[in-house]
């Protein structure tokens, strides 16, 4: 899968792309959103004026 993705974005971008790049940006990312989940969780989804 990354390689099919880093094949195309090298040819849209016209530039080199490494596939352990793309893998450690993929963790990266992944780790974020279940840390966010988890805040939200853990805190719940107050959208209100409550913070302010």
């Amino acid at each position: 899968m990354f390689a099919t993705l880093a094949r195309a974005l090298s040819q849209a971008t016209r530039a080199e792309v490494d596939t352990e790049e793309l893998k450690i940006v993929a963790i990266f990312c992944g780790a974020g959103l279940l840390l966010s989940l988890l805040a939200v969780m853990a805190f719940g989804l107050s959208l209100g004026a409550e913070p302010f």
